[in-house]
């Protein structure tokens, strides 16, 4: 049994010490539930100040020093999307910081999505992750990656029996972020967790809705457009009886898929 969280709030964009502190806060009541898992939403730290990424980067190094030293404190593995400057870029990088503070795993966003200039901001991801964590595996996905079914596909075929959804994903849009996350859950037969941020950037407002989905494609958490933070214990177990009731992915015919 996995005792799981993800922390809903209103990103402050440019604003780190606002954003982390709220983190570290929120993390800290969770102490006391036997709390295994956080999920963050995605960039975090500084919301999406595009202008200022290379500089907000650099200050990337040492939110992951402060949250190492939280989940070994805590024993908790924290999952969250942050700016990571690799040479003369910033890929929207999903970190992975396990129970024992090391760094898990590390997947750096694929789709960027266009229509708002993420691609002209950052560099662009090449592959899928499946990050080998004291839980179990963890597939990583952020935001716009969500719209891909192929990219989940190889998550689930990659062994992840979690699939993590970090996103900003706009209010406007709250419907397809409802039944993504869960098309995701049922037909890969895993439990998806989509974490999202809430509140506004100028006159762009984002849903929230943040939740955990059962393999079964059941809601066992829900938030509103409130910042929030969700509760669920995830059983693994789950993923197999699904799999065997169903055996969507052993009937595969990929062949006939062009």
């Amino acid at each position: 049994m996995i005792r799981a969280a993800i922390i809903q709030f209103d990103i402050r964009r440019g604003e780190l010490e606002r954003n982390l502190g709220i983190v570290k806060r929120r993390i800290a009541s969770l102490a006391t539930k036997g709390v295994q898992f956080v999920l963050l939403p995605e960039m975090w730290s500084t919301g999406f100040a595009n202008e200022h990424l290379k500089e907000l980067s650099e200050t990337t190094p040492r939110v992951l020093d402060d949250l190492s030293g939280i989940a070994n404190k805590l024993h908790l593995t924290i999952i969250g999307s942050l700016p990571e400057k690799r040479g003369d870029g910033v890929f929207n990088a999903a970190y992975v910081v396990d129970s024992d503070g090391s760094i898990a795993g590390v997947y750096r966003k694929v789709h960027l999505f266009s229509p708002t200039g993420e691609d002209r901001y950052f560099k662009q991801g090449r592959k899928a992750v499946v990050s080998k964590t004291s839980l179990g595996p963890i597939g990583l996905m952020i935001c716009y990656d969500l719209r891909f079914p192929e990219l989940c596909r190889s998550l689930a075929l990659g062994g992840a029996k979690i699939v993590a959804v970090m996103a900003e994903w706009p209010a406007e849009r709250v419907a397809h972020w409802e039944v993504l996350l869960k098309a995701r859950a049922i037909e890969n037969q895993l439990f998806v967790l989509g974490a999202n941020r809430c509140g506004a950037d100028d006159d762009l407002v984002y849903a929230g809705h943040s939740r955990i989905i059962s393999p079964y494609g059941e809601v066992m958490a829900r938030a509103g457009k409130r910042p929030a933070t969700l509760l669920a214990t995830i059983d693994l177990r789950a993923v197999e009886r699904t799999r065997k009731q169903i055996p969507c992915l052993e009937e595969r015919v990929p062949e006939a898929y062009g």
